[in-house]
């Protein structure tokens, strides 16, 4: 049987993925994991798991299999979730659990089930069809769900399923996250139990203020349009309020100053009662609210930034005597606070709060931007590094129990592995190994110290000759790609080299990883550090590998914000880059969503000249390098209407361009063919722009 090609292997394997341990939870005893899990590299069905602490033996806990599926659509929360994380669209993909962990809440194709770990007994939970995040309360007493818009409580006593609270008007919703809280703010859901489970926050979402877009099409032209709200800059946002619903009926509304800050960024419900963080429309104050029963707030925290406030993933959080959890951004370094004291050190870089046990504070974070580790924070003991050796370290940890998950070469889904008592099991992958090997030199390159990677044809032999250059990008705002982590995006930057490139890939100004200086020098402008540091990363590695890069011929490639920065580059630096692969670039500004573009060149109201000088369209007539743009017709992130205005702008002033429409297809690919023959299709693109011998 023929060995698939890495870009069918990464569509097959959804970014060698599947089969891979994930989502791992320790229950509150320490002595079980559960996880999620599919039988092989290929299958797209996840599993519920269970492994043993005390001797690392797993067993199944719950399989789709056996107890079925029905239908039932996405919300839009939910359907970025899983775009983003590659997460197969079947089986189990999300569970919650009571305080024990004992218990396990989920759905299978709308319909809500329940599994008793520890009994390995699992069972269906009647409930009105198409329930949407379950959340089983802390003493396993009940289930919140959402459906049909309405917040739905179902008593796992045999009591009846009833609405708690049901939308007034249509398109109104009772806790599920918003379009831009779940796209931009790391808040994927909208309601959260009190600890005694008589209560719950709800977030309620009324849409009606967003305009709406219509996504047609073409490939079928029988079917109607589908009407989307979607925030584009400068326009209305959607009406997120916060409520207290009891399981009694009652019902009270939290108030903070919403005009002032009309962003609900998370929230959360501990021992020491309910909270919310709310930020302002232009980003730069973000506060931390206390809510009191009566539904008045109290302010726990507030930050303020010149440019805008970086919302860190997991925070806000308290321990348990209360300490809140939360950042600053001082002298160049994001750094971990509890109750506003920095307690991690200068050039330690805070990237993500994993959660609390105790008075220890988990988190990631990083020293050297090639590299996440995993640390922890005690009060008895300070900072302390958990993770070794290159690579991403993530993890979580409980009543002693730490489970970490690394990524690195040749294991790109993750080694997981279970501490406990000076014992560790590892988690079983069943993930597919990459059918090729990267081999990354990694730079540091120029007065900047840009971090780079080079990628060299397999068996490259030096002297050879000058290789010509692709440089594979994406190069902007929350997005690093150059890293120890052996990423599917460092497999495609080898497979791309094995075509006959030198693939150079340069994290610039505005990429996650070198502190809040570094990130936010891209203010006011996305396009014009961005598109510098990739020109002085090509030229400083000239310099360091004499005789190796061919500068004659330089091609550019990219997806989304890469996609744009290789346009741009064409457009631009016709001088350095000689033709482009702009896969669904976003090339007006004025049409994406107002928490993201907002954040990095303010209102369009307020600063047109931003969103003029960092959109393509008024560029086209400088065009004079060959460009292929690639554009799924179905992408609601990045919408067809960026490509199609650019070409159309590129025809009326007569510059020869190319377009690759992809029909029924999102902003990620998802096809095996259409997957991998977008690569193909890209290379003979290059090569024959580039004037190279076809392969």
């Amino acid at each position: 049987m023929p060995t698939d090609s890495l870009p069918r292997q990464l569509a097959r394997t959804r970014r060698l993925t599947l089969g891979a341990p994930t989502q791992p939870l320790i229950t509150a005893d320490g002595t079980t994991v559960l996880f999620l899990r599919s039988r092989a590299g290929t299958d797209p069905v996840a599993r519920l798991w269970a492994l043993d602490t005390a001797t690392g033996a797993e067993r199944l806990v719950a399989d789709p299999a056996a107890l079925g599926e029905g239908g039932g659509g996405l919300p839009e929360a939910e359907r970025i979730r899983r775009e983003r994380a590659r997460v197969a669209g079947s089986g189990i993909t999300a569970f919650s659990t009571d305080a024990t962990g004992r218990l396990a809440a989920f759905t299978l194709g709308g319909s809500l089930w329940l599994a008793d770990a520890a009994a390995g007994t699992v069972r269906a939970v009647p409930t009105a069809p198409g329930v949407y995040d379950p959340r089983i309360d802390p003493t396993g007493r009940r289930i919140a769900y959402s459906c049909d818009g309405a917040l739905r409580v179902a008593d796992l006593d045999g009591g009846p399923d009833r609405a708690l609270a049901e939308p007034e008007a249509e398109e109104v919703t009772y806790g599920v996250a918003e379009h831009v809280a779940a796209e931009s703010m790391h808040r994927d859901r909208g309601h959260w139990w009190s600890p005694d489970g008589t209560a719950l926050l709800v977030a309620r979402v009324d849409p009606r203020p967003v305009g709406r877009l219509f996504l047609a099409d073409p490939a079928e032209p029988q079917r109607p349009p589908r009407a989307i709200r979607y925030p584009l800059a400068g326009t209305a946002n959607a009406e997120v309020s916060l409520w207290l619903l009891g399981v009694d009926g009652g019902r009270t509304e939290v108030r903070w100053d919403r005009e002032a800050h009309e962003y609900l960024t998370a929230a959360g419900w501990d021992a020491h009662g309910p909270y919310a963080a709310v930020q302002s429309r232009d980003q730069r104050t973000l506060r931390t609210l206390a809510v009191e029963p009566d539904g008045t707030t109290r302010l726990l925290a507030e930050r303020r930034d010149e440019h805008w406030v970086e919302l860190v993933p997991g925070l806000p959080v308290r321990t348990a005597s209360g300490a809140l959890v939360d950042a600053a951004d001082l002298d160049g370094t994001r750094h971990l606070t509890v109750d506003g004291v920095p307690v991690t050190p200068p050039g330690l870089q805070l990237a993500r709060v994993l959660g609390t046990d105790g008075e220890q504070v988990l988190f990631t974070a990083q020293d050297d931007p090639v590299e996440t580790h995993l640390w922890s924070h005690h009060p008895a003991e300070g900072v302390r590094r958990l993770s070794e050796g290159p690579g991403l370290h993530t993890g979580t940890r409980r009543a002693g129990t730490l489970v970490l998950t690394t990524r690195r070469a040749g294991h790109p889904s993750g080694l997981g592995t279970v501490h406990r008592d000076g014992r560790a099991f590892p988690l079983t992958s069943y993930a597919q190994p990459p059918v090729l090997t990267a081999r990354p030199e990694l730079l540091r390159l120029g007065p900047r110290d840009l971090r780079a990677a080079l990628y060299l044809p397999t068996g490259h032999r030096a002297g050879a000759g000058p290789l010509p250059v692709l440089l594979a990008p994406y190069g902007g705002p929350a997005q690093q790609i150059v890293d120890t982590g052996g990423q599917w995006y460092d497999l495609l930057a080898q497979w791309y080299a094995d075509q006959g490139f030198a693939v150079l890939v340069v994290d610039g100004r505005g990429t996650p990883g070198r502190g809040p200086h570094w990130e936010k020098s891209v203010r006011g402008d996305k396009a014009g550090p961005a598109l510098e540091d990739q020109v002085d990363g090509l030229r400083q590695t000239a310099r360091l590998r004499p005789g190796l890069l061919d500068l004659d011929r330089v091609g550019i490639r990219g997806w989304s914000y890469g996609g744009y920065l290789a346009a741009l580059a064409v457009l631009r630096r016709p001088d350095v880059f000689h033709a482009a692969v702009a896969g669904a670039p976003p090339t007006d500004q004025r049409l994406y969503d107002t928490h993201w573009q907002e954040r990095f060149l303010g209102h369009p109201a307020e600063h047109p000249e931003h969103y003029d000088a960092c959109s393509l369209i008024a560029d086209a007539p400088r065009l004079v390098r060959p460009l292929l743009l690639v554009q799924g017709l179905a992408d609601d992130n990045v919408l067809p209407v960026h490509a199609l205005r650019l070409s159309a702008a590129l025809l009326a002033a007569g510059r020869p361009h190319e377009v690759l429409p992809l029909c029924a297809t999102t902003h990620t690919p998802s096809d095996e063919s259409v997957a991998e023959n977008i690569h193909h299709h890209q290379v003979e693109f290059l090569r024959r722009s580039l004037g190279l011998a076809r392969g």
